[in-house]
């Protein structure tokens, strides 16, 4: 008998959440072959068997939370006999049942056929189907291999239940949980580990962190206009497309040179001036808000900032995103723009000690000067700091620098 065990996830994390097992008592399985999906903090890692034979039993069901190093099943390696009479019946074209010896825990008896049914779908496909409470086999897809993709669980649509359904039987140690109308239709969703993670984060650092956000507004017509001159031959050039986010990344970074305080972080009683710049970019991603990071964003070009944010968020649109694309960062971006958000306060990306929220471009009447009057594509931005180690002069002094490189982008060559 050959344990599973938890392996090292990555630095720092010593436990995660069975999202689910993707084997069953009974199942044969392939060394190398995927097992499990464990939910962490930070990213969701696929476990595989680190030997050959059949899943005995299983130790921890999907919802429990294990520690690295916990035995959470058992592979019973004599089971490659099992294995090759598998592969001789499919070989034959005969039915083949495997039979196991009956155990306190498990009698199970299955056959080919059991396995070819169940339905392929792709991890983020049976995590969105399991929060929903969506039947796998039911949902319908394009796919010609039919494997199920999370586009297909997402347009799966199901008939309400009704909380007296769906609501599960309390345990004698749980208090009941009150309702003001159960006949009303309501649905019951567990949060997910990163989503749990994200909330403690942010209410840990609005209990911890003395913030304050200051505001401005950026007159983005110079920016529109060297992008409309500039964006074909980029695309030519680079294969990207030249968007906001690089001209914002390289205002920050000169801004942060010049005001190095929001680029540090306290550590007890000590201030940590960091002397690099990974600049963290806030990114909407299925499970939820996540901020990759551009490493020595001072070192790249416009072209470099644009590919890197890229590569970035299609790696957090996919759930592919590692944790080395998490870690670390000495300051944030937020867009909530691309929403429609025409002000907010962006709340700090913990240790760090600012975060610059950008907002939608709205043409708005500009005074000139005494006498005239324009309309211009005008941009809110906010800075949220730390008060602790950033007083308001400085604040104040690094948002007026990102709208002044804003409204010269030239400059950001230089200054950059």
């Amino acid at each position: 008998m050959a344990e599973i065990k938890v392996p090292e996830l990555a630095e720092s994390i010593t436990e995660g959440t069975i999202a689910q097992w993707l084997k069953q008592p009974g199942d044969v399985v392939e060394k190398g072959e995927y097992l499990l999906e464990v939910e962490t903090d930070k990213v969701n890692v696929e476990l595989t068997a680190e030997y050959s034979g059949v899943l005995k039993e299983l130790h921890k069901d999907s919802g429990d939370t294990v520690q690295v190093g916990e035995t959470i099943g058992v592979i019973d390696e004599n089971g490659g006999a099992v294995s090759a009479t598998l592969e001789k019946g499919k070989d034959e074209g005969a039915e083949v049942k495997v039979h196991e010896a009956p155990t306190a825990s498990s009698e199970i008896v299955e056959n080919d056929e059991d396995i070819k049914q169940r339905p392929i779908a792709s991890p983020a496909a049976r995590r969105l189907a399991r929060e929903r409470g969506i039947d796998l086999q039911q949902v319908k897809t394009v796919d010609p291999l039919g494997r199920v993709r999370k586009q297909d669980v997402e347009a799966h649509t199901e008939t309400p239940v009704r909380v007296e359904q769906s609501k599960p039987v309390a345990k004698a140690s749980e208090p009941a949980v009150q309702q003001d109308n159960p006949s009303k239709p309501v649905e019951r969703i567990k949060m997910s580990r990163r989503r749990q993670t994200i909330a403690n984060r942010l209410v840990e650092v609005q209990q911890t962190a003395a913030m304050l956000t200051t505001f401005n507004e950026v007159d983005m017509t110079a920016v529109m206009e060297v992008r409309k001159r500039r964006k074909d031959k980029f695309f030519e050039t680079h294969e990207v497309r030249l968007g906001f986010m690089s001209f914002f990344t390289k205002a920050v970074v000169a801004a942060l040179k010049q005001f190095p305080l929001l680029n540090a972080e306290i550590q007890g009683n000590e201030i940590i001036m960091k002397k690099y710049y990974d600049i963290g970019i806030a990114v909407s991603a299925p499970e939820g808000l996540v901020v990759p990071v551009v490493r020595d964003a001072d070192r790249l070009n416009f072209a470099g900032i644009e590919s890197e944010i890229l590569n970035l968020a299609n790696k957090a649109r996919d759930n592919k995103l590692g944790l080395s694309d998490l870690q670390g960062g000495t300051f944030t971006i937020t867009n909530g723009g691309v929403f429609g958000s025409l002000m907010s306060t962006p709340i700090l990306n913990g240790p760090q000690v600012g975060i610059l929220g950008m907002h939608k471009i709205q043409l708005r009447p500009v005074a000139i000067d005494a006498e005239k009057i324009e309309n211009r594509p005008m941009m809110y931005i906010a800075l949220s700091y730390d008060h602790r180690i950033v007083d308001g002069k400085e604040a104040v002094s690094f948002l007026v620098t990102v709208k002044e490189l804003l409204e010269d982008p030239e400059s950001l060559l230089l200054e950059g």
